[in-house]
């Protein structure tokens, strides 16, 4: 372990001897990253590409077996989840949740010939919640790791961090209520860059030699102080209105309908789903196609090209996904997200790029800065915003981490 996570260790160690009274024995410890969505989005729930990240933000756990069949787990700013194993239903009650999220990763472990024990967990972490950074999908892949550390069947498959990020899709689009693809759960698990492919099943992993670090942009997420994870309802509307489209094919998802039967048939799908969904679909197709060229300019290492065509992606999602800020109930009159895009637009023209990052609907904005204007950039736009949002990130090469 390095040295960051010795000390993490050490502090884990202490504070699950305050809450649970003993020092842990056998103990196991874990991490993972949240992660950064580089290109593609909302593909991944439609059979499509996206490239994606770990974060150099993690969440750590130090684990115990306490030989009842109960996990007992206590997050720091989140309280105490209690999850008996002897009921792994979904729970009404918990929807939203991270006790959904816990119950959802032992359900989805069981499911596949694994048996979940109980144990004590105390859980830290970096990574901002309600940002878009995904704190949801590195909780169930720790969640995930600890279950299979301390049970006796361990890990089960020939692909253990695929079935894993499988599972976290599983936990939270049925136990939390916030259906979504896999690229979350699969960037935390890899880390580095991913390039994901969610035609096939299970999807495929394609890591992509890149280093933004040494490449002439920088990369900055921006806070638009909207916490997205109020917005499950409009988030879910993104993959509903895309499956709707497909649905007028006999389809599930729109990866299965060629796009020349959407354009021969196009005013039929407007009157009968509105313009809405049907420009969403409509993203879709060419979002998938820019993530193939994207991951094509990276593999070649051309990061000025893979920044234009982020810039493309950014005003999709804004103008055809409209996945950038959350409306209704009045909310049209405070439009964060979208005020950053706009402070972006004005302060880099085209030497960069900035697109909403993840889900969207609030959250953050993801910013491709050139470095010689990073701090001119930062300091402009915290100055504009009032407060400070920008925060630099970088990509964390390590994914999943577990020790004893």
């Amino acid at each position: 372990m390095t040295a960051t996570d010795e000390a993490i260790r050490e502090r884990l160690e202490q504070l699950y001897r305050g809450f649970f009274g003993a020092p842990c024995e056998a103990p196991v410890f874990a991490s993972a990253p949240g992660r950064i969505e580089l290109a593609g989005n909302h593909t991944d729930h439609q059979g499509g590409r996206t490239i994606s990240a770990g974060l150099d933000r993690r969440i750590y756990a130090l684990a115990c077996p306490n030989g009842k069949n109960v996990c007992h787990v206590w997050m720091e700013g989140f309280g105490q989840a209690d999850i008996n194993l002897d009921n792994l239903d979904p729970v009404p009650a918990e929807l939203n949740t991270s006790a959904a999220l816990i119950r959802g990763m032992a359900a989805a472990y069981a499911r596949d010939g694994g048996t979940p024990a109980g144990f004590n967990a105390i859980v830290i972490s970096e990574i901002p919640v309600g940002g878009g950074v995904s704190s949801s999908a590195a909780f169930e892949v720790l969640i995930g790791a600890l279950i299979r550390e301390t049970s006796p069947t361990g890990w089960l498959s020939s692909n253990p961090l695929i079935q894993l990020a499988l599972h976290g899709q599983f936990a939270e689009g049925v136990y939390f209520g916030k259906p979504t693809g896999a690229q979350d759960q699969l960037a935390s698990a890899f880390g580095g860059i991913v390039a994901l492919d969610f035609f096939t099943d299970p999807p495929h992993v394609t890591p992509v030699d890149a280093n933004f670090a040494e490449s002439s942009y920088a990369l900055v997420l921006i806070d638009s102080r909207c916490d997205h994870s109020r917005f499950t309802a409009q988030f879910n509307s993104v993959p509903a209105d895309m499956k709707r489209v497909a649905g007028l094919f006999g389809c599930d998802r729109l990866v299965d309908v060629p796009l020349h039967n959407i354009l021969d048939q196009f005013a039929e799908i407007r009157a009968t789903v509105g313009d809405l969904a049907t420009m969403r679909a409509l993203h879709f197709y060419n979002e998938t196609r820019r993530v193939e060229q994207q991951t094509q300019e990276l593999q070649q290492g051309h990061i000025a090209e893979f920044v234009r065509l982020a810039r493309e992606s950014g005003s999709s999602s804004a103008m055809f996904l409209q996945n950038v800020s959350p409306v209704g109930d009045g909310l049209e009159q405070d439009q964060p997200a979208m005020v950053i895009q706009s402070l972006c637009a004005t302060l880099l023209q085209t030497d960069g790029a900035w697109r909403i990052h993840g889900g969207g609907f609030g959250g953050c904005v993801l910013a491709f800065v050139p470095k010689e204007r990073e701090p001119e950039f930062t300091s402009s736009l915290n100055q504009s915003l009032g407060y400070e949002a920008c925060f630099p990130v970088a990509i964390d090469p390590q994914g999943l981490k577990t020790a004893r």
